[in-house]
């Protein structure tokens, strides 16, 4: 038997899910389309399923026997699609229908990070039915004077802010709330922005980012050229280990299994704070995720196979 034949036999009839019509559609689709040619390009049964333009009940019709999951944002990483593809006996690459719930939701998980002792932010959280125009100045000097306002369900730093001022508070807030009823108001951690990425619930070597513009915002992540990337990200033995330990207690905590990616800010005494976790990071050959994969010896084509591995323990 060849290996293209072993790798059809293996994982039968795989559809990779990318494109879906949240405000992370554009990456979704960069994503998608690179993980569809490296699992085309080593054999595998592989095919493009975009939901936005099909119903997903042609994934029973067709014949598919696994799901690899590149949709990011609302409805792909937020347990929508898990759910469906729980109900349809499909099974499927990354966590869970809670996993993704929870993960997906900054809120949510800032929350379950403080109740299980996890390193996070001061923050507070505001909803869109309530005039908080009075306290929104002791609101900011509470928080330190400098904050990022986060709609609680958008990634991709979509909707995202920092604000130092009353003036850009009230503007962050409203742009904010066109996304999302719920308002992550956190405070700003000053220093360097670190990541670990998760592959079958182990730590890979983590990366620093570093950009000049006012935070790792949408452009710094996806348009920019000035951006700068560490891997391995200068950390020692020991700080790599406890960074890895960090990670992987979060992605724990929230449910999360399979692989994903963990977010920090490390601050100018070396303590680091929890961001978010990332349970269907980007998949582009220049993403975060492949990056710390080759510095740990896989190239992408190997990684896509170690994700579509995880759908053989996704509980379907």
């Amino acid at each position: 038997m060849t290996t293209k034949e072993s790798l059809k036999q293996k994982y039968g009839k795989v559809a990779v899910l990318f494109g879906g019509d949240s405000a992370e559609r554009e990456v979704s689709l960069n994503s998608g389309n690179a993980v569809l040619n490296a699992l085309q390009a080593v054999g595998c049964d592989a095919y493009k399923f975009d939901p936005a333009e099909q119903p997903l009940a042609e994934l029973v019709t067709q014949g598919f026997d696994r799901a690899f999951i590149v949709l990011h944002g609302r409805g792909g990483e937020d347990g929508t699609i898990q759910g469906a593809l729980t109900f349809m006996n499909i099974p499927y690459t990354g966590s869970d229908v809670l996993g993704s719930a929870l993960g997906m939701d900054k809120v949510r998980c800032k929350q379950l990070f403080q109740a299980c002792d996890l390193p996070t932010a001061d923050y507070k959280v505001l909803f869109s039915h309530e005039d908080y125009s009075d306290q929104l100045p002791d609101m900011l000097s509470a928080l330190g004077g400098t904050v990022m306002v986060k709609p609680a369900l958008e990634g991709s730093s979509i909707g995202m802010n920092k604000v130092t001022n009353l003036d850009e508070f009230i503007s962050a807030l409203a742009l904010a709330f066109q996304y999302d009823h719920r308002v992550l108001v956190e405070r700003f951690v000053e220093g360097k922005e670190f990541t670990v990425s998760i592959l079958n619930d182990q730590a890979l070597p983590s990366i620093s980012m570093v950009t000049p513009r006012t935070f790792y915002d949408y452009e710094a992540k996806y348009q920019a050229d000035t951006t700068q990337y560490h891997c391995p990200s200068g950390l020692s033995e020991s700080e790599e280990e406890r960074l890895a330990k960090l990670a992987t207690r979060a992605f724990s905590v929230v449910g999360a299994s399979g692989w994903g990616r963990v977010d920090f800010m490390q601050d100018a005494q070396g303590q680091y704070y929890l961001l978010e976790v990332n349970t269907v990071p980007g998949m582009t050959q220049k993403s975060l995720v492949p990056m710390a994969a080759k510095q740990r010896g896989l190239d992408f084509q190997t990684l896509c196979l170690a994700v579509l591995d995880t759908s053989f323990v996704s509980g379907v």
